[in-house]
């Protein structure tokens, strides 16, 4: 195995401190959302895993796009990571939505199912949480 790429970032304050990347690069304030009894108007873990898998997602199925030959048109991945409670048991869910005009559906989803496949985001959480795809033509 070769290592590629290492991001390392520390946090102070939980939920209501600060994230920041050791290069410095990223900087944040983190805040509780307001859903959840906090002040919101800052990103929050679940928005930043959200914003990293979209990202990576989206690299994943313009790969297997170009792999595959297949123009993919003018497109948006969006990946909502909801924070779910049972009883005492804290777990997290998402859904990747691709929406690509003009394209065919089969064809898209196809694509989709594949970036799942090969998504290193998808990998790490393939049967540790529930994810959906859905896309949109």
């Amino acid at each position: 195995m070769e290592t590629l790429y290492t991001a390392t970032v520390s946090n102070v304050g939980g939920r209501e401190g600060d994230v920041k990347s050791l290069d410095g690069i990223l900087e944040l304030d983190v805040k509780r959302p307001v859903e959840m009894h906090g002040q919101g108007g800052a990103p929050n873990p679940e928005m930043l895993f959200a914003a990293a898998y979209s990202a990576c997602y989206n690299g994943a199925l313009m790969a297997v796009a170009e792999r595959r030959k297949v123009i993919l048109p003018e497109h948006s991945v969006e990946v909502g990571i909801s924070l779910n409670k049972d009883g005492n048991n804290m777990f997290l869910s998402g859904k990747i939505t691709v929406k690509a005009p003009h394209m065919d559906h089969d064809q898209l989803q196809q694509l989709a199912e594949s970036a799942h496949a090969v998504c290193p985001y998808s990998k790490a959480v393939k049967g540790n949480m529930d994810m959906k795809i859905e896309v949109l033509v």
